[in-house]
């Protein structure tokens, strides 16, 4: 372990590279885009004088190098900016879409990791019989089942024609635990993709961990079952497991935008949309921020998970 601190600050380093290589791209990428806030604000029938006092209010006639660099000025102190849409904070933006879409990713989770592990572990304890097939078969074809035709599946037969869940979040604003009945059905949709790819890398590491020497070792010297299964064989399967792990984490906070979307919920991905739409620039880097701070923070604490599981392997950055 002598060598962690240097690994994790080349770690770290690599990530403020990374996150600022993403506010660089998405700042490219949206004043790529025709139009601008202006534009929008303009109305639907826009005059070019009003167009370009709105520009010039908005300082969006000043070169595009000389707003990225007051903006990124401005985010080292904490400050992501003001939208130029509604002249609010970008970060009352953030925080009130981060409720709902961190209560979204955390019952996601916390069913995630059991379902996805215990059956990663029962196919694996039953390779090549009819429950590994069965388990492998199912999560094949759920996997392959894009999240807004699973969702649509969902609301059509419980929520339409059943009538036991409401079929969207509308009218509960950002009041969602008060209302538990409207997050089953997202969470669900959320749960299908996640859950099948987290007990397949499950099953194939702990079919390869029980494979292994040591296991067989373990065996010969009367080592009980369950203790070579969960003791020896689990901790090597979750190696892989925690990467993926994260990566389902990331891609649950940074705005699920086709559940969010699907489901009418408040959250990051609306937020990230309706900027877009607005040519909101400001909002969409902050949120490029945060999203790539996230995913180098999770990435992070996946490889640390597995340099402790598996600390003789090469782990990805």
């Amino acid at each position: 372990m002598r060598g962690l601190p240097s690994w994790i600050a080349r770690r770290l380093l690599l990530g403020v590279a990374q996150t600022a290589a993403v506010v660089l791209l998405v700042f490219a990428l949206t004043e790529a885009l025709p139009g601008d806030a202006a534009v929008a604000l303009a109305g639907d029938q826009p005059d070019p004088e009003r167009i370009a006092a709105i520009r010039e209010t908005l300082h969006l006639d000043r070169p595009a190098h000389e707003r990225l660099l007051e903006w990124a000025g401005g985010l080292a102190h904490g400050d992501f900016g003001t939208s130029l849409a509604s002249g609010r904070p970008v970060s009352t933006y953030i925080t009130g879409g981060f409720g709902p879409t961190l209560l979204l990713a955390s019952l996601t989770v916390v069913l995630l990791v059991p379902a996805g592990v215990g059956l990663g572990v029962l196919a694996a304890r039953h390779e090549g019989r009819f429950v590994d097939r069965f388990v492998s078969s199912v999560t094949l074809g759920v996997y392959a089942v894009p999240e807004f035709a699973f969702g649509v599946l969902l609301t059509t037969v419980f929520a339409l024609r059943l009538g036991w869940l409401p079929p969207t979040a509308v009218g509960y604003g950002t009041d969602l635990p008060a209302h538990p009945a409207a997050l089953v059905l997202p969470v669900l949709v959320l749960l299908s993709r996640p859950v099948c790819s987290l007990a397949r890398l499950v099953r194939a590491g702990m079919i390869d961990a029980l494979a292994s020497p040591y296991v067989a070792q373990a065996r010969r010297y009367g080592v009980p079952g369950a203790r070579v299964r969960y003791g020896h064989a689990l901790p090597n399967a979750i190696t892989p497991a925690a990467q993926q792990l994260a990566r389902t984490i990331d891609w649950l906070l940074c705005g699920v935008i086709v559940v969010e979307a699907l489901y009418v919920i408040p959250g990051l991905g609306t937020v990230l949309m309706n900027a877009v739409a607005e040519r909101d620039v400001p909002v969409v880097q902050g949120l490029a921020v945060v999203f790539g701070v996230t995913t180098v923070a999770l990435n992070l604490g996946a490889d640390l998970v597995a340099r402790r599981f598996a600390p003789r392997s090469e782990v990805a950055a």
